[in-house]
């Protein structure tokens, strides 16, 4: 089996959108070149650019990813005739392709790898992507379907010829697939994800969630340590709130495992968000050394909420040191996990100007 191409669609007017949507910069990077880098990070080699309106402009663009350019001269015609002039164009050993617009271009690796492996382990006519449920782009379309498609009139558009085909659907970790830019305040949306690529979205952490299995109690409580950890971090101006959020609504995913602490991260970590993960790696012992920073930050939260509940340091260790009254070693480590997080939180009331009572009074978290 060949591996696939891929056919990103640009030749569109981006009338909507009142700007040409390729060459917006999100983040700190083009449209077009996000779409290029899922693929070729994914290992894909084939990659094909159709191009239409703005065209000229576009070109140089492509020379510096050096992916090829292939004209629609029909681009008038609407997306379905971009698709054509894209299969088109690929060689006759190509036996599958990727179909990516431009207008989604914020689409992990990842999931571009995962499909790639479902069709190379089990074959079908489309392989779509799918967050919690909902099939999104791109879809890998097999060579069997390329005559179909080619000999179209494009009534209903794409997704009408492979509604009549056996789709299957991949699960990934991926909002992104269902994100698209048609308007200036879908443009803003992206702009502001893909500034924060490295961070995974709250929709993204609950299918996190959803595929690890992790316990309703259990998130319950994520929720409520992340809703605590936002109220602290939001007085500190040099901790990026989004890293503490995930960090927060992600450090027990792996609750019950040996070392759960480190799993959870390593399982973070494998998923793409390295800045996260070592957010989270040390939630259950935090040795403070007097910088505040996001781990310190979802230390303490953990530490302040009892299932999903708010609770007094004092409250929270009370039970640990009753427990281990006849256990010195591990009378010891509470101990020392109560006076770093008591260290944490008065630096943060330091920092914030206010106790931390009123810091957490507006975080929604019943105590």
């Amino acid at each position: 089996m060949s591996q696939p191409a891929a056919l990103i669609l640009a030749a569109g007017y981006s009338s909507r959108m009142g700007a040409f949507k390729p060459l917006l910069t999100l983040g700190d990077r083009s449209a077009i070149t996000w779409c290029v880098s899922a693929f070729r990070d994914a290992g894909i080699s084939d990659i094909r650019v159709v191009t239409g309106f703005g065209a000229p402009e576009l070109e140089p663009e492509l020379h510096r990813l050096g992916v090829v350019g292939v004209p629609n001269p029909n681009y008038d015609r609407g997306m379905f005739s971009s698709i054509q002039a894209g299969i088109a164009s690929l060689a006759d050993d190509i036996d599958a392709c990727f179909l990516l617009p431009v207008d989604t271009p914020l689409v992990r690796a990842s999931t571009v790898a995962a499909l790639a492996a479902r069709r190379a382990a089990a074959p079908a006519p489309v392989v779509n992507p799918s967050f919690r449920g909902q099939r999104g782009h791109p879809p890998l379309i097999d060579k069997a379907l390329f005559a179909e498609i080619l000999a179209g009139d494009g009534e209903g558009g794409l997704r009408a010829l492979l509604q009549r085909h056996e789709a299957v659907a991949v699960d990934v970790v991926d909002e992104a697939i269902l994100l698209d830019m048609d308007t200036p305040e879908d443009f803003a949306r992206l702009d502001e994800r893909a500034q924060h690529r490295d961070v995974p979205s709250e929709a993204e952490c609950e299918a996190i969630f959803e595929r690890d299995s992790v316990a309703e109690p259990v998130r319950r409580h994520s929720r409520a340590v992340a809703s605590v950890a936002a109220a602290l971090a939001q007085h500190l101006d040099d901790i990026d709130q989004q890293v503490v959020n995930a960090a927060a609504l992600l450090h027990d995913i792996a609750k019950g495992r040996p070392d759960h602490a480190e799993a959870g991260a390593t399982r973070v970590a494998s998923l793409g968000y390295p800045a996260v993960a070592e957010a989270m790696r040390h939630h259950m012992d935090f040795n403070f050394g007097g910088r505040l920073d996001a781990a310190a930050v979802v230390f303490v939260a953990d530490k302040l909420v009892r299932e999903d509940r708010r609770v007094s340091l004092d409250s929270r260790f009370h039970l640990a040191f009753e427990r281990f009254a006849d256990k010195p070693e591990a009378l010891a480590g509470a101990q020392r996990k109560y006076r770093s997080a008591c260290a944490v939180l008065a630096a943060i009331e330091a920092r914030a100007g206010l106790n931390h009572a009123d810091l957490l009074r507006t975080c929604g978290v019943p105590a």
